[in-house]
């Protein structure tokens, strides 16, 4: 625990932001006159929980994947399949308007 003159925490405030965050000190009191006013301390924050959809779109087998790959194939097969170039020009329209 630090204790802190508010001048000095105002010329200072993201150093002691930087120590309080990095775990260098677990809390800093800011005085006014000597007199503890307020005080500095780490935000606790929940850590990220991963899996939260866990068991609510059932179970991916073995045999689930292989027909997905099978299909991912076969859709990129089609797809690479095409001509890169169309044989026939696409015409293009005129974008001016007609005079009446």
């Amino acid at each position: 625990m630090t204790k802190v003159n508010m001048l000095e925490a105002k010329t200072n405030l993201s150093k002691l932001v930087e120590a309080v965050e990095s775990g260098k000190e677990t809390e800093i009191i800011l005085a006014r006159n000597g007199k503890p006013v307020a005080r500095i301390v780490p935000i606790q924050r929940e850590p990220r929980r991963l899996g939260l959809a866990e068991g609510k779109f059932g179970e991916l087998t073995l045999e689930m994947a292989a027909e997905w790959n099978r299909e991912n194939e076969k859709m990129w097969a089609e797809y690479l399949a095409r001509p890169l170039f169309p044989e026939e020009p696409v015409q293009q329209t005129s974008k001016r308007r007609k005079r009446a």
